[in-house]
């Protein structure tokens, strides 16, 4: 699952990394095919869970002055693969928390279960100093009853919070 996980991110990543660059004479055709895309059911569908997340990503991404965003998918589940990719995430996300994250940079944070997203970075920001993302864009992928307790949980680093209904 760790694997899965990882391949996931780095799709992600990758795709992120690939439209930014690929600038398409057909934009007609773009919008069409990104406007068909809708949430996917499966929540194990990674594929088109990262397609989805990806055209929320590229729709969103104004104020970023980095190259590229930094995504975290959150999995889904309560098995134990879930919750080990749960964990994985977890760890990484606190280490950028504690290393502290450029400006202009854009963290996205997103999977097929709101609230396990939500507790990921309500947990993962514990430790943040005071104003230590200070023009850092956290972009929260979500439920709407999640928001606000995100927003509260980021508020004290400084970061931009950008809300996108899931």
């Amino acid at each position: 699952m760790r694997k899965f996980v990882l391949a996931a991110s780095v799709a992600l990543t990758a795709a992120l990394a690939l439209s930014a660059c690929n600038k398409s004479e057909d934009t007609d055709q773009a919008t069409t095919q990104e406007a068909a895309l809708t949430k996917p059911s499966n929540p194990t569908d990674t594929k088109a869970w990262s397609q989805y997340f990806g055209q929320i990503v590229r729709k969103n991404m104004q104020g970023m002055t980095a190259d590229r965003p930094f995504p975290y998918f959150v999995p889904a589940g309560d098995d134990q693969a879930g919750q080990d990719g749960r964990a994985r995430q977890l760890e990484a996300v606190q280490g950028a928390v504690a290393r502290g994250v450029t400006p202009g940079n854009m963290l996205v944070f997103g999977g097929p279960d709101s609230a396990k997203t939500a507790d990921l970075l309500v947990e993962a920001f514990k430790g943040a100093n005071a104003g230590s993302f200070k023009k850092v864009i956290v972009m929260f992928i979500g439920d709407a009853a999640d928001q606000q307790r995100v927003t509260d949980a980021l508020a004290a680093s400084g970061a931009e919070v950008r809300f996108v209904q899931m």
